[in-house]
C-alpha cells in the first residue's frame, strides 16, 4: 500500500525518552528554569518531558529531539541521584524514609505531608518533574517496609 493513504497516528500528549524509552512526565517552564543550567535552558523552550528512570542520563527531552542530560543540570535531582532530596521543597531524602521505616512510625513523612499542604510547598517549580513528591515517598516507604 502506498504511504500516501496511511494515516499518521494522532499525538496523545505522551512522549517517550529517546535514550531509555521510558514514558516521560510533562513539565512546564518552572522546573526547567530551576534545574537546567542557563546555557542549556534554551533547548527546551516552555515545555518538555522529564525522564524519571533512575539509570538514564537524560533528565529532560522534547519532541524536537533535544535532550538535557543530568550533567547539564544545576545540581543532582532524584531519582537520577539517590542522594539528592526526594522532596525538593523541604529536603526529605532517602535516608529520612529509611529512618521512618526503622523507627516503625512515619513521623518524618507525616510532617512532610502537613508541610506539603502549606503555601511553602512549591512542587510545580522546585521538583524536577513539577509534581508533589508525596506519592513517590509513600511508595518508597511501603517498598522498604515490605523488604524488612
Amino acid at each position: 500500500m502506498n504511504k500516501v493513504f496511511v494515516k499518521e497516528p494522532e499525538f496523545d500528549g505522551r512522549a517517550f525518552c529517546p535514550r531509555c524509552g521510558n514514558l516521560g512526565l510533562p513539565v512546564e517552564s518552572g522546573p526547567l528554569d530551576t534545574h537546567i543550567r542557563p546555557e542549556c535552558r534554551g533547548m527546551m523552550h516552555d515545555a518538555a518531558w522529564f525522564c524519571n528512570f533512575p539509570r538514564c542520563d537524560v533528565a529532560y527531552f522534547n519532541l524536537f529531539d533535544a535532550i538535557v542530560t543530568t550533567d547539564e543540570l544545576k545540581g543532582p535531582v532524584y531519582p537520577h541521584d539517590p542522594d539528592a532530596p526526594i522532596c525538593a521543597c523541604f529536603g526529605l531524602n532517602y535516608d529520612d524514609v529509611v529512618a521512618d521505616v526503622r523507627d516503625g512510625t512515619p513521623t518524618r513523612i507525616r510532617e512532610l505531608l502537613a508541610k506539603s499542604k502549606s503555601g511553602d510547598a512549591r512542587c510545580h517549580t522546585l521538583a524536577a518533574d513539577g509534581r508533589s513528591c508525596m506519592t513517590a515517598i509513600q511508595e518508597l516507604y511501603m517498598k522498604l517496609r515490605a523488604n524488612l
